[in-house]
């Protein structure tokens, strides 16, 4: 075993003087402008009415949902259901579309996807 040194913390180094703890600069290493954009689309998913909104928007085989067709099935009120709605398509996870008085919304192509995919480059 190569040398060591204790610091006044207590922990252990090597005698190299080469710091211990300094992170690698790999090529996925989270910068901070895309960590705040990620941790907005996880704070947008991390409501429970909102990811049942997200399951039922993404289950529905005309891959579209009505925002009419929301509050039975969740048990809210239309302005509570459209507040959760503004927040996933301000966060970039459901796409909005107004027809007439009524508006749709389907989740962003590859939204979903590309969060998985960011977790697991992450390890």
């Amino acid at each position: 075993m190569g040398a060591s040194h204790v610091h006044e913390t207590g922990i252990s180094a090597p005698a190299s003087g080469a710091p211990c703890c300094v992170p690698s600069r790999g090529s996925n290493v989270l910068q901070a402008e895309d960590a705040v954009q990620l941790a907005a689309r996880f704070k947008a998913l991390s409501d429970p009415n909102r990811l049942r909104i997200l399951s039922i928007v993404s289950e529905n085989k005309d891959a579209e949902t009505c925002v009419c067709d929301l509050p039975e099935p969740l048990g809210l009120k239309q302005p509570t259901v459209s507040h959760h709605l503004k927040i996933l398509v301000d966060a970039g996870i459901l796409h909005r579309e107004k027809r007439g008085v009524w508006a749709y919304f389907s989740v962003v192509p590859g939204a979903l996807e590309s969060l998985g995919a960011i977790l697991s480059d992450q390890k």
